[in-house]
């Protein structure tokens, strides 16, 4: 980051954009940030309405994420207002590094920004607390490179195009976008503690769950409502699995699905953050507890590899080939050809389809109309309350990618959709599993209550006029 302000400045102007000065600030108008070292604008990650939520660059798109507006908070200074959240920019703290975020507007000092020019037009971000600028750390050019506090060096990375898309909302009063009202889960009853949840509808109407637990759990329903325990799939013990597992009885992560008039199960056996992992198929003609056959070894992970092979899902696409798409953290979602014959590995091909750095798991791809969604879980699970999972939705004309999410943003560079989050007492909601059920797709899925419990999630799924799924 100690980069001499002379080297710095040998970046060139933005081409073709009209300068900009600290002078000259509109604030009835809408603007973007671009910097000028990456050429990638000032951006919300994920589209998120949350306190606290960081502030990071990506391409520039010219969506409602990237929009802002000057507040004068006077004497030279100004708030800088998300159009999308309603949120103002913070500097939290003082140090070199720390992450830029948007917060409730309280007038504080961390809010409140001067702009001091530099040249060619561009300016800088100075906070009236702290008096460091806003910097694009390390010097990056990638998408989700992360925006903070830095010492003013007029560098280029701290050098910022505004770049005026017209006149808006007069900035007094705020605006009145409210944060998403997430739904609560829906009702649900019986025994109800589940985690990393799969479903399918039996051909009687009926509904088998198959959850992480000892030799894999399953619970049956007979309305969706209210469920009861139906015992393991292997009550005798899975000995197959144990060079995974460390011996251990757990297994994880079940993809239930009703093919042919035979039940898959893709299930999971690994150690908590290990890649030595393996995903197994078992298959039944009723479903019930005791009644599976081991199918064998599907696809394994070695230390060695990039990849995690657990979290299995399998989907057929319009041309009725099999696939099946896994991954937890290393480098993200991945998918290999089965053989509808045998329901293993089909050749030795794999494509990448999603990653994201801080963790990315729990892959589901469905087809819908036009389009594959593919959802997936972000963030870190397993830790009770304090877990941080969220649901996150990306699309593509192929079952193989490139899915993007709302914004355009590719899911292989950090992109997604966030459709489900924590909120109230519902912690960490994610592992979803999305059901097609006579009534419409529903989601399923596990959270955490206050006191830590593991519990099953159920809403339904609706699409918008652009095609694009939420919850309710």
């Amino acid at each position: 980051m100690a980069v001499s302000a002379a080297l710095a400045l040998g970046a060139g102007v933005l081409a073709g954009v009209p300068p900009a000065s600290a002078a000259t600030v509109d604030t009835t108008a809408s603007y973007v940030f671009v910097n000028r070292h990456s050429g990638k604008a000032m951006d919300l990650y994920d589209w998120s309405t949350a306190e606290n939520a960081p502030v990071n660059q990506w391409t520039r798109n010219d969506l409602a994420v990237q929009q802002w507006q000057f507040v004068d908070a006077g004497g030279g200074f100004y708030k800088v207002r998300s159009r999308h959240s309603g949120k103002v920019l913070e500097l939290p703290s003082g140090g070199d590094g720390t992450q830029l975020v948007q917060s409730t507007d309280r007038s504080s000092a961390t809010q409140q920004f001067r702009l001091q020019d530099s040249a060619g037009g561009f300016v800088r971000f100075v906070n009236r607390q702290w008096s460091k600028v806003i910097d694009v750390w390390g010097w990056s050019t990638a998408d989700g490179g992360r925006l903070a506090g830095y010492s003013d060096l007029d560098g280029a990375n701290q050098q910022w195009q505004l770049i005026r898309l017209g006149g808006g909302t007069p900035t007094s009063p705020a605006p009145t976008t409210p944060a998403p009202a997430y739904p609560q889960p829906g009702r649900v009853t019986g025994d109800i503690g589940v985690h990393d949840p799969t479903v399918v509808r039996r051909p009687d109407g009926t509904y088998l769950v198959a959850h992480t637990g000892d030799n894999i759990a399953l619970k049956t329903s007979t309305d969706r409502v209210a469920y009861r325990n139906a015992g393991a799939v292997f009550p005798g013990g899975a000995p197959w699995t144990t060079t995974y597992t460390g011996g251990a009885r757990n297994l994880w992560a079940p993809d239930l699905s009703y093919r042919n008039g035979r039940y898959h199960l893709y299930y999971s056996a690994s150690t908590f953050g290990s890649n030595r992992s393996a995903i197994f198929l078992a298959t039944s003609t009723t479903g019930a507890s005791g009644s599976w056959t081991n199918e064998g070894l599907v696809v394994e992970s070695r230390t060695t590899d990039d990849f995690n092979a657990i979290d299995p899902n399998l989907t057929v696409d319009d041309q009725g080939r099999w696939w099946l798409t896994f991954g937890s953290f290393w480098s993200g979602i991945k998918m290999i050809p089965i053989d509808p014959a045998t329901g293993r590995r089909l050749g030795t091909s794999m494509h990448g389809l999603a990653n994201y750095g801080p963790g990315i798991e729990a892959p589901v791809l469905v087809k819908r109309g036009a389009w594959y969604y593919l959802y997936v879980s972000f963030d870190r699970c397993c830790q009770g309350a304090a877990s941080t999972y969220r649901i996150m939705v990306g699309r593509s004309a192929s079952p193989t990618g490139p899915f993007v999410d709302r914004a355009g943003r590719d899911m292989l560079a950090g992109g997604g959709t966030q459709i489900l989050a924590s909120h109230g007492s519902v912690h960490g909601p994610g592992h979803q599993a999305v059901l097609a059920d006579t009534d419409g797709d529903v989601l399923f899925y596990h959270y955490y209550a206050d006191n830590g419990a593991s519990l099953l999630g159920i809403n339904r799924i609706g699409y918008d006029a652009a095609a694009w799924p939420y919850v309710y």
